[in-house]
């Protein structure tokens, strides 16, 4: 993130698997469908279920309440008018006992799938013999999102500038080398390309900010400081914002500014809606002190722009 401190490096702006054939199959036995239709599926069932939550569990309050009538019908019929009282009253006494998800918990369920690590590997560091050899140490952290289950990944640029090597590490623990495809320096974004996945890796669902308004609810999801996944939320703040670097190199703008705690090791992360749907990037925090934490101003590219940085259509 701009104004943050991934781990050593001061934060600036900056600039498929292998298959293999099958042998095959005598006409007597047709191959079986693919195991990624059932895990697309499955996928498709559990968003499905953390989205309308709230509506299945109405539903089946009031299939209870129907229940309880029908019951209550075969024991003693009910004078007229009963029968809605009792439905209405197991309603809202559902309502009222049930314990439902926060909207953020909902939204996290729903993009958890998507969000990975980004780790930015230095050189090798040279031994006592004068011979360098392994794998370079972390010098800094921050996050980014699946956009294409091919395991393309939206980032910041400043998170991955100056690496020696770049891994990312998925949902499922699974750490991965990854390479950048593609940069959109006046976004500070970049799309890296992960050389290993997960066998059921879930790409984000992207939404248009033509609709989004200031005081609407969005989630920020990512590693601050390193620590996480972490999730945090609060309301958009304003739209159409600019942002400077604090070292001035650069002017950002057309972002969305939003008061969800993100600080540095956010950056890169998804801003979404109580849906799980991502609408920003997240890039940036504006603090007027040389503390270099969070005050309640954070910014992200809209992810129009980051999209259209990776040639893509987002929606």
């Amino acid at each position: 993130m701009v104004n943050a401190s991934e781990k050593a490096a001061r934060p600036r702006i900056g600039s498929a698997q292998q298959t293999v054939a099958a042998p095959a199959t005598p006409a007597a036995n047709p191959p079986a469908p693919p195991v990624g239709r059932f895990a697309r599926l499955r996928r498709l069932i559990a968003r499905l279920s953390a989205r309308y939550e709230r509506f299945l569990l109405v539903a089946l309050g009031m299939a209870a309440a129907l229940a309880l009538v029908a019951a209550s019908q075969r024991m003693a019929p009910p004078a007229s008018g009963l029968d809605q009282k009792i439905i209405d009253a197991a309603v809202l006494r559902t309502l009222e006992t049930a314990t439902l998800p926060s909207p953020a918990a909902k939204a996290w369920e729903i993009i958890r799938p998507s969000v990975v690590r980004v780790r930015r590997i230095g050189p090798p560091k040279e031994g006592k013999d004068g011979q360098s050899g392994g794998e370079g140490e972390d010098i800094g952290v921050g996050s980014g999102v699946v956009i294409v289950e091919s395991g393309l990944i939206l980032t910041n640029l400043h998170v991955v500038e100056g690496a020696t090597s770049i891994k990312v590490v998925f949902a499922d623990g699974l750490v991965s080398d990854a390479e950048i495809v593609k940069t959109q320096p006046d976004q500070d974004l970049a799309i890296l390309k992960a050389r290993t996945l997960p066998d059921d890796l879930q790409a984000a669902t992207m939404k248009s900010t033509a609709d989004l308004r200031p005081g609407d609810t969005v989630i920020a999801a990512g590693f601050p400081f390193g620590i996480g996944p972490s999730v945090t939320s609060g309301v958009v703040s304003g739209l159409k914002r600019e942002f400077r670097t604090p070292q001035g190199q650069q002017l950002l703008t057309n972002l969305i500014q939003f008061d969800a705690a993100v600080n540095p090791g956010s950056s890169g992360g998804p801003l979404i809606t109580p849906d799980g749907e991502v609408i920003g990037i997240v890039t940036a925090v504006l603090n007027p002190t040389e503390q270099r934490v969070f005050v309640g101003i954070g910014f992200a590219v809209p992810i129009e722009n980051a999209a259209g940085g990776a040639g893509m259509s987002p929606f």
